[in-house]
């Protein structure tokens, strides 16, 4: 509004000043050519002058636009082709996200042709080899949900070719996309080897991002790479790539994992010295653990002292824990009874005492008791919690017990009972 106020102004001021120039100007224009003469009032030369110019820079306007026209109507084609090559572009994209992979390859070689058309016009449309590498990856994306491995390798590489190391931002980023792309049909294709070195491929600071994360996770585990797969598991944590939950389940699955691969007892505490030590008091973690020290014939007191958390969870809070993690205990315990130290008689007496109910107590404490050697008393407790033992497993120890004892005082008839009750509890 104030612009039009402006002009308005100005315009009425130009008015003025031309009233008062032309409307009192005597001046004569004389032009002689002889034998003529020709007199005209300057106002009417000026404005013939200023009709000349006119006439003059609007011929030229015209001439220049009819010279540039073949160079507006190629240019005119050129966008048209850029904005085809667009359009092809999003169409390819819409068809691969849709399930329509042959549509998305027609559309992609689309967008490969304009492209071609461009260059051999000599223009190229805006960020034109990124836009190859990805009209590349969509073809290769769709040949591989074709399972036509041949075009998709050989497309992959050209897409490589279009976004090279040293090129632009945009290129290095639509190759680092390629490369993680290419890792996970290795992990569709079952080749977590292939996929690793494709991972291994990209800078460190890609390979640090959450994608390239996930994969290298399950290209770990699917290659049995299980302390790769647990780094790079506490990684994602760590950087909220998986939520807690999920986070927890993964790494203690890993643990469990790594736990059973070991081969001697060494290996088993030098792994569960690299542990945290929220992993090392994870019941299911500290289970395992000294069942594997168990069958690997390890020490008995180190896996004791493995399952002290356990122990302690059991006596404070044991509804925290499920009938299948507290017989995995008392079972844990049992096996690991060689050399049975004094603190852990106490421990387990003690928990006897405070609760003389509880039959799986009575049955560990009786089971301490024959350790011991304290006959007698050992088989009093097995015999008080045998009818209330409700696993099968602690009856059949428990059965076992006692017919080593009735051995020992060489009651054949009791010792054949006990036996026959062992077998049959195994039966169960």
């Amino acid at each position: 509004m104030m612009r039009a106020a402006l002009w308005f102004v100005g315009l009425f001021g130009l008015a003025v000043a031309v009233a008062l120039f032309a409307g009192n100007n005597q001046g004569i224009v004389t032009l002689f050519w002889h034998p003529y003469r020709v007199d005209l009032s300057l106002n009417m030369v000026l404005l013939l002058l200023a009709t000349l110019f006119a006439v003059i820079y609007a011929a030229l306007r015209a001439f220049s636009a009819l010279v540039m026209l073949p160079q507006h109507a190629k240019r005119w084609r050129q966008q048209q082709k850029e904005r085809s090559l667009y359009q092809a572009m999003v169409e390819s994209f819409s068809h691969l996200q849709a399930g329509r992979y042959v549509r998305a390859r027609k559309s992609a070689h689309t967008l490969l042709k304009l492209s071609d058309e461009l260059r051999a016009e000599h223009a190229h449309a805006p960020q034109d080899a990124s836009l190859r590498a990805i009209a590349h990856m969509l073809i290769a994306d769709s040949a591989h949900a074709l399972r036509d491995t041949l075009a998709r390798d050989q497309h992959y590489d050209q897409a490589l070719e279009a976004a090279p190391v040293n090129g632009s931002l945009q290129q290095q980023e639509v190759r680092e996309g390629a490369q993680m792309r290419a890792a996970r049909w290795a992990l569709d294709d079952r080749d977590p080897q292939q996929a690793l070195q494709r991972l291994a491929q990209l800078p460190p600071g890609a390979a640090r991002r959450t994608m390239a994360l996930r994969i290298q996770l399950k290209a770990s585990r699917l290659a049995n790479q299980t302390q790769s797969a647990l780094d790079t598991a506490r990684l994602l944590a760590k950087h909220g790539g998986l939520s807690p939950d999920a986070a927890r389940s993964i790494t203690r699955g890993l643990l469990l994992e790594q736990i059973q691969h070991t081969h001697d007892p060494d290996q088993l505490q030098r792994l569960w010295s690299a542990l945290p030590e929220s992993d090392r008091t994870t019941t299911n973690i500290a289970l395992a653990g000294v069942q594997k020290m168990v069958a690997l014939e390890g020490d008995h007191a180190i896996a004791r002292e493995w399952l002290l958390p356990v122990w302690e969870q059991f006596l404070h809070a044991p509804e925290t824990l499920t009938s299948t993690q507290t017989l995995r205990l008392f079972s844990g315990l049992q096996q690991a009874m060689d050399e049975l130290d004094s603190n852990w008689l106490r421990r387990i007496e003690s928990a006897q005492r405070a609760a003389p109910q509880e039959p799986r107590l009575q049955y560990l404490a009786g089971m301490a008791c024959a350790q011991r050697q304290l006959w007698g008393k050992a088989e009093q407790l097995l015999q008080a919690a045998l009818p209330r033992l409700n696993d099968a497993p602690l009856r059949s120890s428990a059965w076992k017990a006692l017919g080593v004892l009735a051995e020992q005082r060489e009651d054949k008839a009791a010792a054949a009972h006990a036996w026959r009750q062992a077998a049959l509890q195994n039966t169960l």
